[in-house]
């Protein structure tokens, strides 16, 4: 049984360790909300534009003077999957849920006989990843300071190098993996394609407001304003995929700080409880050895 200094260290212990993941609960729930606001102002804007280019490429004759982008590489051999995590731990599952994800289609992949290359975005990804398939990581970027703090810069920055291993026939499919926000306690780990361009049918895009016949033409044509445009949409979803990332780590972090400040709590009390009747069977035990003392006397 443990002395009560050693518990007495123990309690202090606790108690030091709850304060700071009590501390770290209020940040994080500092951080969430505007978090949450980046992340929801930048689904409509990312959801219009896919909606946008899908109007335009039901314009577009299927040939071969598509922007590639759209129409891909004619293959599904290479697959880049670009996995975007956290920076930092102490944030749940949040980390865990994405790289599991991306083992899955991995696995997946090698099933089928194609070849995968990695992308990671975050340095938790990459440490989580590399125990398994450290030779199909091609390349780490590191996300200093926050989505918060470089903004569109780092999406384009990730962009940028995709077009790179893309025009140099590097792959064939790339898809982005990603935390989808929906509130403190729920995320929900999301793959999407970016290229070729996964644009939503356009029986959906149809649903938009009544134009009462009116027909558009368009200066240049479509094909040059998808090849405008489908760059910039990669950027787009890349940086939604970052703003929701941003959102659910600073979410998943809250709830558990939470449920270690709410341990900590429990494992005091238990100390506690353990400290107090080992004091007073110390107690109790010194009185007895007094009592038998005086009588032997």
């Amino acid at each position: 049984m443990a002395s009560l200094k050693d518990l007495k260290l123990r309690i202090n212990s606790v108690k030091s360790t709850q304060k700071i993941t009590k501390a770290m609960k209020m940040v994080a729930a500092s951080k969430l909300r505007r978090a949450q606001e980046a992340a929801e102002a930048a689904r409509p804007y990312a959801a219009r534009m896919e909606q946008v280019l899908a109007a335009l490429a039901a314009g577009v004759p299927a040939s071969d003077a598509n922007p590639k982008l759209l129409s891909g590489t004619g293959r599904d051999q290479v697959h880049l999957l670009v996995v975007a995590t956290a920076e930092r731990g102490l944030c749940g599952g949040f980390n865990s849920s994405i790289t599991r994800l991306a083992r899955q289609k991995i696995q997946s992949l090698i099933a089928e006989g194609k070849e995968v290359k990695i992308l990671c975005v975050g340095r938790k990804g990459r440490d989580a990843l590399r125990r398994d398939y450290a030779r199909l990581i091609i390349e780490t970027i590191e996300v200093h300071g926050g989505i918060r703090k470089q903004g569109f810069e780092i999406a384009r920055k990730i962009a940028e190098r995709t077009f790179e291993l893309f025009e140099a026939g590097q792959f064939d499919v790339a898809t982005v993996f990603y935390s989808r926000f929906k509130s403190a306690i729920q995320q929900f780990p999301t793959a999407q394609q970016i290229i070729p361009a996964s644009l939503p049918d356009v029986a959906e895009v149809g649903n938009g407001p009544d134009l009462k016949g009116a027909i558009f033409t368009f200066e240049p044509d479509e094909e040059e304003i998808l090849a405008a445009l489908l760059p910039r949409n990669v950027a787009v979803q890349i940086y939604r995929a970052l703003l929701e990332n941003a959102a659910s780590e600073e979410g998943s972090r809250m709830s558990a700080m939470d449920n270690a400040t709410r341990n900590a709590g429990d494992m005091i009390n238990r100390l506690t409880l353990t400290y107090n009747r080992t004091r007073q069977a110390a107690i109790t035990k010194e009185l007895i050895e007094i009592i038998s003392g005086a009588e032997a006397l």
